[in-house]
């Protein structure tokens, strides 16, 4: 009954527009709509999704990569495949921010899937598509198209705008208002972390304290705590990777959500989803119990995040090469 009560609630947050349809497809959410290349180049969405299923049979990690980069892209500018630009004359890459230097990847994949559609569908299907229809795991949803790429990045942006794994929660949720998403977004897109591995440099500050003879943080579970000291050392390893997800870190579940309330999330980021706000704590809860409801919500902010200020129309261009501008120099 509490539950019920909960997800009552939680449904009061999400945005009128999703809850009419968004997330299948109201043509008129940002200008997208999920038949966009329905005549243009009706198999775009079996090539990416070809090609996405062999990369995750290659290294199960991929999926959650992929996740991620459409992520870190539409926090920045919007969803427009800034992130994918390399250094140029004219351009400072995103890829070289704090965030994302070292960290980010899956660019093979989203080059490999470019190819297939321009010998397809020569100048049609966008990068920025490219990455929302790749970002596509776990539960099923009708993603919206129509996004067009843009014609620079904002390292700057990068730097400042995308949640940090050591933020506040008022930092991180002030992060997602900016771009119109609310606390079910926070928490539901968080639920991605069900999936994929992070690095020791990105949750080592919750192991050790000054003297480096104990935890810094006392809501870690104290055994897994020591599980993970012996792989992340106080210095050192910066670049060990470790599951987000302790119990079944290939597999688009909730696990996350149960392991936050183990003791068990990895980041700070995700353990102050449930000590420093009631609010996020009854949505940790809530999916935790209900997979069904986490399945819905997360794909509901899926939508809503793809559609942060998009380029449509004549805005931007078609890029033939995802790693550079058309006029590239």
């Amino acid at each position: 009954m509490a539950t019920s009560m909960v997800c009552l609630a939680v449904l009061c947050l999400m945005s009128p527009l999703l809850l009419a349809g968004a997330v299948l497809g109201n043509p008129g959410y940002g200008g997208l709509f999920p038949h966009f290349y329905d005549h243009s180049c009706p198999k775009a969405k079996e090539i990416v999704h070809s090609i996405v299923a062999q990369a995750v049979a290659r290294e199960t990690r991929m999926a959650a990569s992929l996740v991620r980069l459409h992520f870190h892209d539409c926090f920045v500018k919007g969803c427009d495949a800034s992130v994918l630009l390399d250094n140029s004359t004219n351009i400072v890459s995103e890829k070289g921010s704090n965030p994302n230097k070292n960290s980010i990847r899956g660019f093979e994949v989203v080059d490999e899937i470019k190819v297939a559609l321009e010998t397809a569908c020569p100048g049609t299907v966008s990068c920025a598509d490219i990455l929302a229809l790749a970002a596509r795991d776990g539960p099923y949803w009708e993603v919206p198209l129509g996004r067009r790429d843009s014609l620079g990045a904002s390292i700057q942006g990068s730097n400042n705008d995308i949640p940090a794994p050591n933020n506040t929660l008022p930092t991180i949720i002030t992060k997602f208002k900016r771009l119109g998403l609310n606390i079910v977004d926070v928490v539901a897109l968080s639920g991605g972390h069900t999936i994929g591995l992070s690095r020791c440099t990105s949750f080592r500050q919750r192991l050790y304290n000054q003297s480096g003879n104990g935890m810094a943080d006392n809501t870690l579970d104290v055994s897994y705590a020591a599980q993970l000291r012996q792989g992340c050392p106080r210095s050192g390893g910066d670049d060990n990777l470790f599951p987000l997800d302790v119990v079944t870190s290939t597999k688009f579940d909730n696990f996350y959500f149960k392991n936050i309330l183990a003791g068990r999330g990895l980041l700070s980021s995700d353990e102050v989803l449930l000590t420093k706000s009631a609010e996020t704590a009854a949505l940790v809860k809530a999916y935790a119990n209900d997979v069904h409801l986490f399945f819905q919500h997360f794909a509901q902010s899926m939508v809503n995040m793809g559609n942060i200020s998009p380029l449509t129309g004549s805005q931007g261009e078609i890029r033939k090469n995802c790693r550079r501008l058309n006029n590239f120099q």
